[in-house]
């Protein structure tokens, strides 16, 4: 189905469009997907609509054109492809948080190895804190298919600092203020997952007292970066930025 949609909304569709096929190649420069697996999608303000990765086409063939407008029941509104496997779970996501903006899917390496033994990955690094400020926790495992993997990311997530789960034997979900900040997150969870575990081979890691965990957290998404702007020149709201690899933000 296409040209559904028209009026001041056709304008905003046609802008995340480019900017969901765009955050794809984040999720290829970052290493966090191989072949066609994972996705990002963004919800259209103003609109019960999301855009999300069409199924199953390569990440080399994406164009703003091939991304998908689903309803928030994951009904295809507009686009001329299948969405993705995973619209179901983004649909459920975006009608019970509606604080978010933006939904990315991952399967990367570190972060998967974590979900596949079930096990949170610990807050023990001020970059966790800055990002997390708690630990990533496991969500329940789900078939693909409908919408119980999405239900199983609203009921971790609700009352959780985290903006990622690792779904159980699955993989990554990050949730943000809009599709940029969801992949920040992607891109973060992965960083720690690997630094985590590295530690984990060279003894116990350290945990960091809960109200050095607060401070941090409240520190970075508060006071850190640019006021007003990123240096992308878009609204700050705090966790705009960060330094991949576990360093610490100055």
């Amino acid at each position: 189905m296409s040209g559904a949609i028209a009026g001041e909304i056709a304008a905003t569709v046609a802008a995340l469009r480019a900017q969901v096929s765009s955050l794809h190649a984040e999720l290829l420069r970052w290493g966090l997907v191989v072949w066609t697996a994972g996705n990002v999608s963004a919800r259209v303000p103003g609109a019960d609509l999301l855009v999300i990765k069409p199924s199953g086409v390569s990440y080399d063939d994406l164009t703003p054109a091939s991304m998908v407008v689903c309803d928030l029941h994951g009904a295809v509104v507009e686009g001329d492809l299948a969405p993705s496997s995973d619209t179901a779970a983004h649909a459920y996501v975006y009608r019970h948080l509606p604080r978010v903006g933006g939904v990315v899917h991952t399967h990367s390496t570190y972060a998967c190895a974590w979900a596949a033994r079930g096990e949170p990955v610990p807050c023990v690094l001020t970059a966790m804190a800055d990002e997390f400020g708690a630990e990533i926790p496991i969500g329940p495992f789900s078939l693909i298919g409908d919408d119980s993997i999405g239900r199983g990311i609203v009921s971790t997530l609700e009352g959780h600092r985290s903006p990622a789960v690792l779904m159980r034997s699955h993989g990554v979900f990050t949730i943000g203020k809009d599709a940029r900040a969801a992949v920040k997150a992607a891109v973060m969870c992965e960083d720690v997952a690997r630094t985590v575990h590295i530690a984990r081979q060279l003894g116990e890691p350290l945990p960091i007292p809960q109200a050095d965990v607060d401070h941090l957290y409240d520190r970075y998404q508060n006071a850190y970066g640019q006021h007003g702007t990123t240096q992308h020149g878009t609204p700050d709201h705090g966790a705009a930025n960060s330094t991949p690899n576990g360093a610490q933000p100055q």
